[in-house]
């Protein structure tokens, strides 16, 4: 395409489709989240060309525009060699443009959506060990009157919490734009969607420390009911600055 006709979706699409090196095309991002895409919102492809094939199409690799972001990958790099980590969520939701592979573009993305048990138990021990130990620090520093650093540390642990949670039901973190619309599609078993999610409002802007307490007992709960008591215990006595408080929840 030249300037004066810039490369869009729907072109890109129709010359991928006649090319039959495209094994398959995923669309990622808010195009591919249903009543999340606005004005701005571009078109992010994935295009996946069989291993050792030559495709023309090779001359659009890294192309970024307004309309239209290309990765091109090969096939076995799309099943996990060429994809990086914080790319997980974004495919987990794709959707499938084009699979020539009987189902087998799908299954890759069904895969990424899907942590392995071990990666997902030792990711979630790491998670929560982070969580708690963000949560120490705005509890202690709320104590010693450090208001700033209270609020930095609550918010860096609803971050490590939000990691946890995902990763005890082995799925990938949304980014922070697709929180809401993960959890109102596809709740986390056992949380109370808006419950998490005021208090993980609250304490990200407040750093409320009566809330974090009381959010903690039920991490811990979940934690502890998935086989974490381990990462738990090793804090000891500090736990209990964590938990709420029986004479009044003070620091």
């Amino acid at each position: 395409m030249s300037a004066q006709q810039p490369l869009t979706y729907d072109a890109f699409v129709e010359l991928a489709a006649a090319d039959p090196a495209v094994l398959g095309l995923v669309l990622k991002g808010s195009q591919a989240h249903d009543g999340m895409i606005t004005p701005h919102s571009d078109h992010d492809l994935y295009v996946v060309v069989a291993d050792d094939a030559t495709t023309d199409l090779s001359r659009f690799a890294g192309h970024r525009s307004a309309e239209l972001d290309l990765v091109i990958v090969t096939l076995s790099e799309f099943r996990g060699t060429g994809i990086p980590g914080w790319e997980r969520y974004a495919l987990a939701r794709a959707r499938v443009v084009l699979d020539r592979l009987d189902g087998g573009i799908a299954r890759a993305l069904a895969d990424w959506a899907r942590l392995d048990a071990d990666e997902a138990f030792r990711d979630a021990g790491r998670w929560l060990d982070a969580y708690a130990n963000s949560l120490y620090r705005s509890v202690k520093n709320h104590r010693d009157g450090l208001a700033l650093a209270a609020r930095l540390d609550a918010a860096d642990s609803m971050r490590f919490l939000l990691e946890l949670l995902f990763a005890l039901h082995r799925r990938p973190r949304p980014y922070n734009k697709y929180l809401k619309w993960e959890l109102a599609r596809y709740p986390l078993p056992g949380w109370d969607t808006d419950v998490l999610l005021r208090a993980v409002d609250r304490i990200s802007a407040a750093g409320d420390v009566a809330l974090q307490r009381q959010l903690f007992t039920l991490v811990e709960n979940a934690a502890r009911e998935a086989g974490h008591g381990e990462v738990l215990d090793a804090w000891g006595d500090d736990l209990d600055l964590m938990r709420p408080q029986e004479a009044g929840d003070t620091a």
